[in-house]
């Protein structure tokens, strides 16, 4: 270890990070952490802070978990590595999808697919999309459809069916065939319809509208993320997703739920198609299957996919990462999954998500720069921030910098999304973390 110094001055020197520009992090010292604790993490300063990042979106039970750090220790000393390709598997991945098959049972998802991350999930998930319409003799079925805004990973195919042009511009031409719905976000739509239900209907109707200009026969599966996350935590009215499954079920559409930040507890329920009451075709999980500890994935199989892939000798999957399965990785995920259930996380989710979302709220009352509030279900919270609430013009860069910087040196980090302000903390937070929060943002938007 490097004095702080030697820190500072070489992070932007050799290393480019993702989503900003290398002269940016040249430019900019980000905030260098080096130690963690609880749900909180210090820098090389020496500032200790609550992290109401949560990491990103994937430390749901904070850094001191030891049972998933003791389980890969132990399966480094037993099994560090070993394939899972045709031939070879690991006793750990099997345990560990069995317990995926009990703990996902309520979502009618009964299969796993192992992955390194978030982005793997996605991209398996739009591959076996299309293997199982030429299983069935419809090859024509290539396109995808997804909501704009919303936030599928970065590798080419989740890049394609990404909501937001950040992630999209400075790679086309992409992955033909993908369509794009308004998203059910009140704020800011193109029919100027506030009201949940009915933009949510209106919604619908364009998904319908598309599908029948498309052909339903052209199209292969529908991704959408259950609540709306890195787009700025959007969440649909109730009927909205119901909706959705039915007009895809009845078009022979796969449905597939990226619920790479929704699994295992952080809406407050302990998937997103189980908070909406729906059951998907895939769901693409990663993020808290291992808290962070880990690089893992898995996507989850319903029983369309089942019936289709099982007793078929043709149904031969192309499709596979060296990492797929990893045991140390399946060891930390089923510690992670036996804490995440002892710990019954989707209580607390809900309790302090209830409690961020309301204060979040009295502050919108207090500071005009914040022009909405999204939450309410779970460790999930967003605030807009506009330089006028009248005409909803965003924040400028410099200002929603000052709000970050405002807020972390009151004792939270947060983070800062174009206009939006993100709150996802571990969902282990308790009520005085949460209170430590609110203050921070209270002293980050009163800096301006």
């Amino acid at each position: 270890m490097k004095d702080s110094n030697f820190l500072k001055e070489n992070n932007g020197r050799y290393m480019w990070h993702p989503m900003t520009s290398p002269q940016d992090s040249h430019d900019n010292t980000p905030k260098i952490i080096t130690g963690s604790s609880g749900v909180s993490v210090s820098d090389i300063d020496g500032h200790s802070v609550v992290d109401a990042v949560g990491g990103l979106w994937n430390v749901n039970l904070g850094y001191s978990c030891q049972p998933v750090k003791d389980a890969i220790a132990n399966q480094l000393d037993t099994l560090p590595y070993y394939s899972t390709f045709r031939g070879t598997s690991n006793d750990a991945a099997i345990e560990l999808s069995y317990e995926l098959a009990q703990f996902f049972e309520p979502d009618g998802l009964s299969r796993a697919f192992f992955t390194s991350g978030g982005s793997d999930s996605v991209e398996t998930a739009l591959r076996l999309a299309r293997q199982y319409h030429k299983l069935r003799g419809e090859a024509g079925r290539t396109k995808f459809l997804s909501l704009k805004k919303g936030y599928h990973g970065t590798h080419m195919g989740g890049a394609s069916v990404n909501g937001n042009a950040n992630f999209r511009t400075a790679y086309e031409p992409l992955l033909p065939g993908c369509f794009h719905i308004p998203a059910p976000y009140t704020y800011r739509n193109p029919f100027n319809e506030t009201d949940p239900e009915r933009l949510a209907q209106l919604c619908v109707q364009a998904l319908e509208d598309e599908i029948a200009f498309q052909g339903a026969g052209t199209i292969a599966a529908m991704i959408m993320e259950p609540i709306l996350g890195a787009g700025g935590v959007i969440p649909p009215h109730k009927s909205f997703a119901p909706m959705v499954q039915e007009i895809c079920n009845r078009n022979g559409i796969l449905l597939i739920t990226d619920e790479v930040i929704t699994a295992y507890g952080r809406t407050g329920a302990w998937s997103g198609a189980r908070l909406w009451g729906i059951k998907p075709d895939m769901m693409a999980t990663a993020k808290a299957i291992t808290n962070g500890f880990f690089p893992f994935g898995a996507v989850m199989m319903g029983e369309r996919m089942v019936e289709t892939f099982e007793s078929n000798p043709n149904a031969r999957i192309g499709h596979g990462y060296t990492y797929s399965g990893h045991p140390v990785g399946a060891a930390a995920a089923l510690a992670c999954l036996a804490e995440t259930k002892r710990l019954n996380v989707v209580e607390n989710a809900a309790a302090r998500g209830t409690q961020l979302f309301d204060g979040c709220k009295a502050l919108m009352e207090k500071y005009d720069i914040i022009g909405d509030v999204r939450g309410g279900h779970g460790l999930m919270t967003a605030i807009e921030m506009v330089s006028d609430r009248a005409t909803q013009k965003p924040i400028d860069a410099m200002s929603a910098s000052k709000v970050y910087e405002g807020a972390y040196a009151a004792g939270a980090l947060v983070r800062v999304s174009g206009p939006n302000l993100i709150l996802s903390p571990p969902l282990v937070l308790t009520e005085a973390d949460a209170n430590t929060i609110l203050t921070a943002l209270d002293a980050g938007f009163a800096s301006l």
